[in-house]
């Protein structure tokens, strides 16, 4: 269901269950997946991210605690001045307010859930 069509069903009284279809990233395209909760009446956000090695996010900041589930792969988390590294089936949470970023420090690729309790992603590039 998309965002225009759970604003629909939610208007005419239908139980409030949606469902964001996968797409496949045309070439050039990124092939971080981003779902924000606010077009689909939910509190919190996501992102779904594929890395290649070497490659990550740039420092960056939340108003809010920042949860990582590494679905695949190892990263090395900055949050702080800590680095710290985690593997496929570990979690990170980072504290609200404190810069932070990951690398792909594997050989293969890093696959994130980049959890965000907002119903948007409010984020500060630093």
């Amino acid at each position: 269901m998309t965002a225009s069509a759970h604003a629909a069903a939610k208007e005419a009284g239908r139980p409030d269950i949606s469902v964001r279809r996968h797409r496949p990233p045309a070439p050039g395209e990124s092939p971080t997946v981003r779902f924000e909760g606010r077009d689909y009446g939910a509190p919190v956000s996501m992102f779904v991210t594929d890395s290649a090695p070497g490659t990550g996010s740039q420092l960056h900041v939340h108003p809010y605690r920042e949860t990582w589930v590494v679905r695949k792969g190892e990263a090395e988390f900055l949050v702080g001045g800590e680095r710290l590294r985690a593997s496929a089936g570990d979690i990170v949470v980072a504290p609200a307010d404190v810069p932070h970023r990951y690398l792909n420090v594997g050989t293969g690729q890093l696959e994130l859930v980049c959890i965000h309790p907002s119903d948007t992603i409010r984020q500060q590039d630093l």
